[in-house]
């Protein structure tokens, strides 16, 4: 679906909460499968795997694995075209592909600094022809592989100027196979083409808007809006495909259908809740990634409340006609 030229944004509201602790400890990132079905990626203190979940906070167990196969400490999780788990493990320097049954049908990957080496990867996308873009996060570069692992090309070294990296975190693939990076102790958003030429560079450090503190995670829709997580400043922040701030979400959970199932029959947390301030719970603390799916969800893993927050974009599709030219002092008014 080719872009329109702009949009009439109605709204994105606050849809759902999924998720708790024990259930989906400290999550970092989530994938959409087909019918519903959630995989969000757990790591932290509690636990490290894949919980399998739907978009109603069903729960269908984990997937971690055994052996030379468990992972370690897990970065990045995506769906590949064949409806498979692709994560990107730091502590092994590795990509594993699983089925959404647990089974590994594919690893690679080795530390290093040489052509397809990594050294403590972090954010991992696909592009539409299945290849594999990461964050190489210690190397401070991103490296572009097949599916199968096959090194194909890289970009970037250590330095703060366009096209530079101090830590990349994140990465994102939009439809147009441009490439966005979450820079991130540069604490910005660079786009590149897909080859690794430099197109604009989004952010600066501090809390206002478009400002980041230790921004994690990219992701982009179909669009073109892109979205950061800004992990520093406890917030989503989004732009559009100019790079333009938008709007921000700070969280605005309500208990999940789990967490009720939990606190009812239990005594103590009920007074808890019942004697806490509830606004600072709906809030989001330290959210790492963010994920949207083709139907316009938002979800965004609220790593330290242990859960997983959902909104809906709602917008109408516009083309060149329907509005006038852009102007130099726009002031929105409502009547």
């Amino acid at each position: 679906m080719s872009r329109a030229y702009a949009l009439l944004r109605a709204g994105f509201p606050y849809v759902k909460t999924l998720g708790m602790r024990r259930i989906t400890s400290n999550p970092v990132m989530v994938a959409a499968g087909a019918e519903g079905r959630l995989y969000v990626l757990c790591r932290g203190d509690l636990t490290v795997d894949i919980r399998r979940t739907s978009i109603d906070d069903e729960d269908f167990g984990t997937i971690n694995g055994t052996g030379e196969d468990k992972l370690i400490w897990p970065t990045a999780l995506v769906m590949d075209p064949d409806g498979n788990l692709v994560v990107c493990d730091e502590a092994l320097h590795r990509v594993t592909t699983i089925t959404t049954d647990g089974r590994v049908v594919a690893k690679w990957g080795e530390r290093g600094d040489g052509d397809g080496q990594l050294n403590r990867p972090s954010g991992m996308a696909l592009d539409a022809e299945g290849n594999v873009y990461i964050a190489d996060t210690l190397n401070h570069r991103i490296q572009k592989f097949t599916r199968e692992g096959r090194f194909l090309l890289k970009w970037g070294t250590s330095g703060s100027r366009e096209g530079e990296f101090n830590m990349p975190w994140g990465v994102a693939v939009d439809d147009e196979g441009d490439v966005y990076v979450a820079d991130w102790r540069n604490d910005r958003v660079q786009k590149f083409t897909g080859e690794g030429r430099f197109v604009l560079s989004i952010g600066a450090t501090g809390a206002d808007n478009g400002q980041f503190n230790r921004p994690s995670g990219v992701t982009v829709d179909q669009d073109g809006d892109i979205y950061v997580a800004d992990q520093g400043n406890n917030r989503i922040q989004l732009f559009n495909p100019d790079g333009r701030y938008v709007e921000q979400f700070i969280g605005d959970a309500t208990l999940s259908r789990c967490a009720r199932d939990y606190l009812l029959p239990n005594a103590k947390p009920l007074r808890l809740r019942e004697m806490a301030s509830l606004e600072p719970q709906k809030r989001f603390k330290a959210p790492i990634s963010c994920t949207v799916d083709a139907a316009g969800r938002l979800y965004v893993p609220d790593y330290g409340c242990h859960r997983v927050q959902i909104y809906q974009k709602e917008a109408d599709r516009l083309e060149y006609d329907r509005l006038i030219p852009p102007l130099r002092s726009p002031t929105l008014m409502t009547t």
